[in-house]
């Protein structure tokens, strides 16, 4: 089902970003993802691991959606929302590319996922 591979790699994205948000946040490599100077990753550092940790629980979510099987239809609609609600406010407050790394794809795969593809 095309719905469960979206929803793998929306999962996988969440690790991802999960991973960079709570140990990585003053790497280099954060920094340029987010762009943030070094002094401002150093001040936020605490504040960004606890999203990291939200991050972590979507991903949570749709995995146990996914392990689930046919009974995780209600984890995986609402996940999603999420995901995608998320996304949003991210692009609202912080910056409009989350619209396209966050959004975009929790709303395609719920769309798959509704139409049973």
């Amino acid at each position: 089902m095309i719905a469960n591979i979206l929803i793998a790699l929306i999962a996988a994205l969440h690790i991802y970003i999960l991973v960079i948000e709570m140990f990585l946040w003053t790497t280099p490599r954060a920094r340029r993802a987010f762009n943030l100077t070094e002094d401002l990753a150093a001040k936020t550092k605490v504040m960004a691991a606890n999203q990291g940790l939200y991050n972590g629980f979507l991903a949570a979510g749709l995995i146990t959606g996914l392990v689930m099987g046919p009974a995780g239809m209600a984890f995986k609609l609402f996940f999603l929302i999420c995901v995608a609600v998320a996304g949003v406010f991210g692009a609202a407050t912080a910056t409009s590319k989350i619209l396209f790394i966050q959004t975009l794809p929790a709303l395609l795969a719920l769309g798959t996922l509704l139409a049973g593809i």
